[in-house]
């Protein structure tokens, strides 16, 4: 009897998993599809609104909302700048710091400065305010893993998904192309 109970169980799990993995790979149709038109800086502090820095041409966003997101978010931006396929897509990184205290903000931009090529800190934006709006716009349901998206010429998103880019770089490559 234990035996009958347990192989719905896993196929039901499998299922979930399947069509979990699968639902990235396409828009949420719950998801806003207008970038948020948050200000915010550049990690050298030059102003930028993202949603006009994105408008008017195809673009990849990376978006961590913690520490352990943004830790990913480093491997995506790598993987996705040394990507041949990619060459001549604009790819955005940006960090939610709405909830770090604002006292350690500076802290936090200056340690992410660090690890940044002058190119690279022209193309990351930190943002700190409007989270719900961000988090609503991704589909967040796990704020400790990256959220990435590609973005057509209108804005709107081709291809969305959040996990670390191994798994997921080869349908964004799919998609850009």
């Amino acid at each position: 009897m234990r035996m009958n109970l347990l192989i719905p169980s896993v196929m039901l799990l499998a299922t979930f998993c399947m069509t979990d993995t699968l639902a990235f790979s396409q828009p949420e149709s719950g998801s806003p599809q207008v970038v948020p038109a948050t200000p915010g800086e550049t990690i050298n502090g030059k102003p930028v609104v993202l949603a006009q820095a994105l408008a008017g041409h195809p673009a990849i966003l990376i978006m961590g909302f913690t520490k352990e997101a943004g830790n990913l978010c480093t491997d995506w931006a790598r993987n996705l700048h040394s990507d041949p396929v990619l060459t001549g897509i604009p790819i955005y990184e940006a960090a939610m710091l709405a909830a770090a205290p604002g006292f350690v903000r500076g802290m936090i931009k200056s340690s992410i400065r660090k690890g940044l090529s002058p190119s690279e800190q022209e193309s990351f934006v930190v943002l700190s305010k409007d989270e719900q709006a961000w988090k609503s716009y991704f589909g967040v349901t796990d704020d400790k893993v990256p959220y990435v998206v590609l973005l057509d010429a209108q804005g709107k998103i081709r291809w969305q998904g959040h996990g670390a880019a191994k798994d997921l770089e080869p349908q964004l490559r799919t998609a850009a192309h």
